[in-house]
């Protein structure tokens, strides 16, 4: 038997999180194509017959960080470095980037056995066009493996599964066989809203939102509060006053179109119909305030 851990790394909307997904086979982490969407480091948990692959999926690495949030981002993606047994570094179909070059440096860094994933191979007409790439990439760092892959098409994930356990260390399983994430109910609600506000606002509104979910009742647990419906209040922090309206919407109806969506998939997730109750609450500065933002990955 083999099990140890895989951080997934590489610069922000590379595909990370769809990859991650893709791999379970369950959505455990949010996807948007607006950059820097993952906030904090998620395991996700794939016990195979032979092994238990667990994947940290990491925040974007960037050039620079601006705030705390975006300091905050950078020590979950290196920790998880530091954590991992093997480390699965995705990249785009094109030449390295700048940001590429600073993701590399860590692995570099690490020490750890590294396999490259090129990813998005389904926007390339002519396969041809990769074989420099992978021969560029080869030069900068001896990867142990060099892998095309369309997470979205789930094209060449099963070679990657397979590439991965060959570098995994021996032992016993960590997880139980049907567990997925670490992460609470709570937090994986908190994320699936806040994947809806980057899916329907535009511009700086979904960077400068944060959610925290303050009561999940389910209703098979308590019989007490006597309801039909698994009751979830969550709590939706803006940095200005001015954002508080464009969340809400003219009416209440931007605010109403988040809940239905968000409560869809939440509904997908726990199997049971939901009351999702949303508030929008202004929390000024909170992208420079480290125990706020801590407080976002806990119960």
């Amino acid at each position: 038997m083999k099990s140890g851990f895989v951080a997934i790394v590489g610069k922000p909307n590379v595909g990370k999180s769809t990859l991650l997904n893709m791999l379970l086979k369950e959505k455990v982490s949010i996807v948007s194509h607006k950059p820097q969407t993952t906030r904090f480091n998620i395991l996700g948990i794939l016990t195979l017959d032979d092994a238990q692959i667990i994947f940290i999926d990491t925040p974007g690495i960037m050039r620079k960080a601006k705030d705390m949030l975006d300091k905050s981002l950078l020590k979950e993606a290196f920790s998880s470095l530091q954590d991992a047994d093997v480390i699965v570094m995705v990249v785009e179909p094109t030449y390295p980037t700048e940001e590429d070059l600073k993701v590399l440096e860590a692995v570099k860094q690490s020490g750890k056995p590294a396999i490259l994933v090129i990813n998005k191979i389904d926007t390339i007409k002519d396969k041809k066009e990769l074989l420099p790439i992978m021969e560029h990439y080869a030069k900068l760092h001896d990867f142990k493996e060099i892998i095309p892959i369309s997470a979205l098409y789930q094209d060449g994930l099963d070679r990657l599964i397979e590439a991965i356990k060959k570098y995994l260390p021996e032992g016993d399983f960590y997880f139980p066989e049907d567990q997925i994430t670490d992460k609470p109910l709570r937090v994986i609600v908190a994320e699936i809203i806040r994947e809806k506000i980057y899916q329907l606002y535009h511009e700086e509104i979904p960077y400068a939102t944060a959610v925290h979910v303050e009561e999940f009742i389910d209703p098979e647990e308590h019989p007490e509060e006597n309801r039909k419906k698994v009751y979830i209040r969550a709590i939706i922090y803006v940095e200005r006053e001015s954002q508080k309206p464009i969340i809400i919407g003219e009416g209440g109806r931007k605010i109403k179109q988040l809940g239905m969506a968000a409560r869809k998939d939440i509904e997908a997730l726990l199997g049971k119909p939901v009351f999702l109750d949303l508030h929008v609450k202004v929390k000024p500065k909170w992208r420079r305030n480290e125990g706020f933002i801590r407080s976002l990955n806990r119960i």
